[in-house]
């Protein structure tokens, strides 16, 4: 007889609480804050940049969009993350780098947070941006999120997600990062006071519990040294939609965490940033 490994999770904030799982992790804000002020001065000195643009009413219906020195190859969307409860666009302006030095333009929304919005209200809020920002710049799209934008990225890959078919027929690549593709685990957790997640929001906003919209690629990339909660999102999610027969790409970034992962989209020349950027020709 095969003795089984039996094993529960138990404490679910600890699982989920990337903060208190990585040293030093109160220091990336500001780090954060720095680089991407650094990097909005300069461009917007260059005239590149265009700030706090809206797509809706609401205060934080807004979004930045950077642009390449030459005409734009397309488009970068970036989505940030914060457990939908925390940060701004404003915290990761820096990341266009890699994509702009490959020529495409970036853009970064702002959305709603909770408790003020639902998770559900959140991709609605994401769906409106992206039709709104895709009249902004000719060409393909490419999505890509982290944390809970990991999530926000791949529920609009979903075949449920409010986008216009327009938009979802340019999309050429999504690419979620550190995402979280199950919600049911948060609904025992105490950020849960904030989120407000029942049941039923938690299945229908799931990515890994939904079918992919269309055969558009999907990347799946987390740090591995990240908490086993968000190893197991990432490979859930590919498990999944694997099994549907879309392409999908998996990468556990040796020597990165919840908060570093997210560097290579600096370097224009990282494999994430590549990704996002498939029409990009070398010989340019």
């Amino acid at each position: 007889m095969t003795i089984l490994d039996t094993r529960r999770l138990e404490d679910f904030d600890a699982a989920y609480s990337n903060g208190g799982a990585v040293e030093g992790s109160q220091a990336f804000p500001e780090r954060w804050t720095e680089r991407a002020e650094a990097f909005r001065e300069t461009i917007m000195a260059d005239g590149r940049g265009s700030l706090d643009q809206p797509y809706g009413e609401a205060e934080r219906q807004v979004y930045d969009l950077f642009l390449p020195v030459h005409p734009p190859k397309g488009l970068v969307v970036f989505i940030h993350g914060g457990y939908w409860m925390r940060l701004s666009k404003s915290f990761f302006s820096h990341l266009a780098q890699g994509p702009l030095g490959r020529g495409y333009a970036v853009a970064m929304p702002s959305y709603t947070l909770a408790p003020e919005a639902r998770i559900e209200e959140i991709v609605k809020e994401i769906g409106i941006f992206l039709d709104c920002v895709a009249e902004k710049v000719d060409g393909p799209i490419t999505i890509a999120g982290h944390s809970a934008g990991g999530h926000l990225a791949a529920r609009i890959a979903s075949s449920t997600a409010p986008i216009s078919d327009a938009v979802r027929e340019r999309v050429e690549a999504y690419l979620s990062i550190s995402g979280v593709h199950d919600l049911r685990p948060l609904l025992r957790t105490d950020m849960n006071a904030t989120l407000h997640l029942d049941e039923d929001e938690a299945r229908t906003e799931s990515p890994a519990l939904l079918e992919p919209a269309n055969e558009t690629p999907v990347t799946l990339v987390v740090g591995a040294d990240e908490l086993p909660e968000f190893l197991r999102q990432t490979a859930l999610l590919a498990s999944a939609w694997y099994g549907m027969g879309i392409p999908i790409a998996t990468s556990e970034v040796r020597g990165r965490h919840h908060y570093d992962v997210l560097d290579a989209l600096v370097d224009p020349k990282s494999e994430m940033t590549a990704v996002l950027t498939p029409g990009y020709d070398e010989g340019d």
